[in-house]
């Protein structure tokens, strides 16, 4: 056996043959860590050195970007009703959207009902001129069936009744089908389906119409609203009356101010995103229906206490941050508010004197899930 061989230095690598430098342990790294802090499961405490920070308190004004399109406002919806029984024998409007201008001739309608109503009229008008009661009942009639004056007029200085009746439009606006429900025009980025522009109108010379049946429905358009989707983090910040810049993105040049006028209390089908309002009148605008929009909003300025979006973990069912404790960190769960550019508002569970972790992903264990007390 060689003798054992006792150096008092590091001495020299037996394989490179290089100087071996003595390891110094850093104690000042482990100094306040306590045996049970390592021992702690690592869903719970966490032994680390990263930066930490606090809660500001300050008074913040946020202002929300949102996405919205222009659509009709429903308010203002009119209808043209058949006033008579009869059959469709023209038509003066041949597709969906046409713009329709009030005081424009719709269609004519031949009535058996008002054709008999006129030659009561006339009968009276020629056999007893004298009985003026009747006669003004028997124009008063005609009139509440939809007959126009000049028209009425006509039929009794010519003696001869009128076979159709002219039903003309008391609104302006875009025309659609009563039986078909309005384009929808939702928030959410998208364009309308051009080739229904044009598409013929299902009602046809000929067809027969019943009394107050609805047949067409004017949207105005000088009355419109803007429909903008509000994202989950900004819906506790965004409140009705809050002031708006909206941009058409078509006319950036027609950009308008106004105001948060209603905010939908229900989510529309398959869109995860609050729809709010913006009531305007379009008649100067006559920016187009359907265009998309870009949006500021501008809330009121709120006193709250803040925290970095880095130093809050959702973990679901809540959210948590990592408390600086000891010689170590330990998840917290806390209550927050609402989200605002790259800080959240914090409710509850946190002091003003505590200290966070400034990244809790940093510190998420990603073979365990977090356990808070």
């Amino acid at each position: 056996m060689h003798p054992e061989i006792i150096r008092d230095g590091p001495g020299s690598c037996p394989i490179c043959g290089m100087d071996l430098i003595r390891k110094v342990e850093n104690a000042s790294a482990l100094m306040g860590i306590q045996l049970d802090d390592l021992l702690e499961p690592t869903d719970r405490f966490i032994v680390s050195s990263i930066s930490v920070t606090t809660i500001q308190h300050k008074n913040v004004q946020p202002e929300v970007a949102a996405l919205g399109t222009i659509s009709y406002d429903t308010r203002y919806v009119n209808t043209v009703s058949a006033r008579v029984s009869g059959r469709i024998e023209k038509l003066y409007v041949k597709y969906r959207y046409q713009h329709v201008h009030k005081g424009a001739r719709i269609m004519d309608i031949y009535s058996p009902e008002l054709l008999t109503a006129e030659q009561e009229l006339l009968f009276l008008v020629k056999n007893d001129p004298a009985n003026q009661s009747l006669i003004n009942a028997a124009r008063q009639r005609l009139l509440l069936l939809g007959m126009e004056q000049s028209q009425l007029q006509q039929v009794i200085q010519s003696g001869k009744p009128s076979l159709t009746i002219a039903v003309y439009s008391s609104y302006s606006g875009h025309l659609h089908e009563a039986g078909n429900s309005m384009p929808v025009m939702e928030a959410s980025p998208g364009r309308m389906d051009l080739a229904q522009i044009t598409e013929e109108l299902t009602i046809k010379e000929g067809m027969y119409v019943q009394k107050g049946q609805t047949i067409f429905q004017l949207f105005n358009t000088d009355k419109s609203w803007v429909l903008l989707n509000i994202f989950p983090e900004s819906q506790g910040i965004v409140k009705t009356g809050d002031a708006v810049t909206i941009v058409p993105e078509t006319a950036p040049d027609k950009s308008f101010r106004g105001r948060i006028d209603f905010i939908e209390p229900i989510y529309r089908k398959e869109s995860k995103t609050l729809t709010a309002r913006v009531y305007f009148d379009n008649a100067r605008l006559q920016v187009p229906i359907g265009s998309q929009v870009r949006a500021t909003i501008f809330s009121k300025a709120k006193e709250a206490g803040w925290l970095p979006k880095d130093a809050v973990l959702s973990l679901g069912f809540g959210k948590v941050v990592f408390i600086k404790t000891g010689g170590g960190f330990r998840a917290h769960k806390i209550t927050t508010g609402m989200a605002y550019g790259d800080m959240v508002q914090v409710i509850a569970g946190l002091n003003a004197a505590d200290s966070v972790a400034a990244n809790a992903q940093f510190l998420t264990d990603s073979e365990s899930f977090i356990k808070v007390k």
